[in-house]
């Protein structure tokens, strides 16, 4: 394993980590910006605790609506990642098959002709 190989690794990890901490300040941040928005109308309107009970379920519901995407947006690239590197995986097993490099190993009832 090369160096840059081990940096674009630390680098992926990184990455990762940073989105989950995202997905952190979503939780939080919803219910926080909810219940500011409720105390503001409240004391505007003088309606008392109703705003920001309101704008509390609202901003709730607006952190899980947030840390769902993100959470899909994670699992997909996870995935891409895998998927790319088992596709990586799979080429350079071909070779050793003695396919090329893209195409599918030589199964038992196919013959490949080579020129001498």
């Amino acid at each position: 394993m090369s160096f840059r190989e081990i940096l674009q690794q630390q680098q992926r990890g990184l990455e990762f980590m940073g989105n989950v901490g995202v997905i952190g300040l979503h939780m939080v941040s919803g219910p926080l910006v909810g219940v500011a928005i409720g105390y503001g109308l409240d004391a505007w309107l003088g309606t008392g605790p109703w705003c920001k009970l309101v704008f509390l379920l609202v901003g709730i519901g607006a952190g899980f609506l947030n840390v769902y995407r993100d959470s899909r947006r994670l699992l997909d690239r996870m995935a891409r990642e895998d998927a790319r590197r088992k596709g990586t995986r799979d080429d350079a097993q071909a070779t050793e098959d003695g396919a090329p490099q893209g195409q599918p190993p030589v199964t038992g009832g196919e013959q490949r002709h080579e020129r001498p």
